[in-house]
């Protein structure tokens, strides 16, 4: 059952995802997180901390309003979080805590270039 959002399926399994809700966590990734930019994307990535139990990966969005309207910023939001749960699905997201910003472009890009753009870049802030 393909969606607007996800453009394909996705084998019918919905992966785990939390959302970050904390302040704290949102300042541990500004000061401790690693950072990759790839066009209208920016990942910032902080490794599940030693001890921690393991768990789905918790995620955070910020598309700000440079990125256009209210509608354009919620389809950027909900086109990342369809891709992330893609690669959740696939096996291909690793644990830690991922804050995820993006422009209005990602909003009209190709699905299958969004999701190699998204793997992409979390790839980079993780090396």
């Amino acid at each position: 059952m393909p969606t607007a959002v996800q453009g394909s399926p996705v084998d019918g399994a919905r992966a785990r995802i939390w959302r970050i809700t904390d302040r704290d966590t949102f300042q541990a990734l500004r000061q401790q997180g690693r950072r990759a930019r790839r066009g209208a994307l920016t990942v910032t990535w902080l490794a599940p901390g030693p001890g921690t139990p393991e768990g789905p990966p918790r995620i955070g969005f910020a598309v700000g309003k440079a990125a256009g309207g209210a509608v354009v910023r919620n389809r950027v939001r909900r086109r990342l979080r369809a891709a992330l749960r893609q690669l959740a699905v696939a096996g291909r997201l690793p644990a830690g805590t991922y804050l995820l910003g993006g422009g209005g472009a990602l909003a009209t890009m190709p699905w299958e270039a969004l999701l190699a753009l998204v793997e992409e870049t979390i790839g980079e802030a993780q090396r």
